[in-house]
């Protein structure tokens, strides 16, 4: 989980791409990360689009080095832009590049969250407006690797199947903040015999049946996936319904209000 206390350790991507930030269209050769890969994923993720540049705007604020490769935190913040409709997160060296997109629909464009990582990659957050523009904010982070071809620890206990599902979490109404936490395996499919098993969707809403933001899920996403999503003070629902599903069909249920829940 990300606080103030750690974040000297951290880097953000905006300054190293500042002197990249153009005005209209980019070939991969003008990419911040000097990725090899970013050209391929660009057209695999987000369908060749011609309004793309990098931004100082979208902020991807990550240690320099994984201590953790199975837990790797991740702070996006395009809360500098306005009209997003969703974030494409993705690792450029990743063996399942896509993580997760988050549609923040009424809730800031800003979100934490833990996921796996296999090797030392670039890391980007595309964001998309619904103008149709792409915003591009990258970091580079450094690891051993092997996140994502480990089996999950869940199985090690005898009870996993009788907590999977189970939410875990609490509001923060005075600094509009959310924290979900959600009991599940979440695997990968590449470690041997284990099939994929994830999460794919959370959805949260309001009392009233208001969506207020998804995430969709992929396979680096960590076990026991958490996440942190931000909103406006005065704007932020007494109490959310987080409502998902994964992959088997299990349906995951919860409430978060300003007490914690379990």
């Amino acid at each position: 989980m990300l606080n103030r206390g750690i974040l000297g350790f951290f880097v953000v991507s905006f300054a190293a791409s500042r002197a990249f930030a153009l005005d209209g269209p980019q070939t991969p050769l003008e990419d911040p990360m000097a990725s090899g890969m970013w050209g391929y994923h660009q057209v695999e993720l987000l369908g060749d689009p011609e309004n793309i540049r990098f931004d100082e705007r979208v902020q991807v604020i990550a240690p320099v080095s994984a201590e953790d490769s199975l837990n790797v935190p991740l702070l996006i913040d395009a809360s500098g832009i306005e009209n997003v409709k969703r974030i494409v997160v993705s690792a450029d060296y990743g063996p399942i590049p896509h993580i997760l997109t988050y549609y923040p629909e009424e809730a800031l464009p800003k979100l934490a969250l833990r996921f796996k990582i296999d090797q030392a990659t670039a890391i980007r957050a595309s964001v998309e407006t619904h103008d149709g523009q792409w915003l591009i904010g990258s970091t580079y982070i450094d690891a051993a690797g092997g996140g994502c071809t480990a089996p999950a620890h869940a199985y090690a206990s005898d009870d996993w199947e009788e907590k999977l599902g189970e939410i875990h979490g609490q509001l923060w109404a005075a600094s509009g903040k959310a924290r979900v936490i959600v009991d599940h395996p979440m695997d990968t499919g590449l470690a041997g015999d284990i099939p994929v098993f994830i999460i794919q969707h959370l959805d949260f809403e309001t009392d009233a049946g208001t969506r207020v933001a998804r995430v969709e899920l992929q396979e680096p996403v960590n076990e026991d996936p958490a996440f942190s999503l931000y909103f406006d003070p005065g704007t932020m629902p007494n109490l959310l319904h987080v409502k998902g599903r994964d992959n088997n069909g299990n349906p995951i249920e919860g409430l978060l209000t300003t007490g914690e829940t379990n």
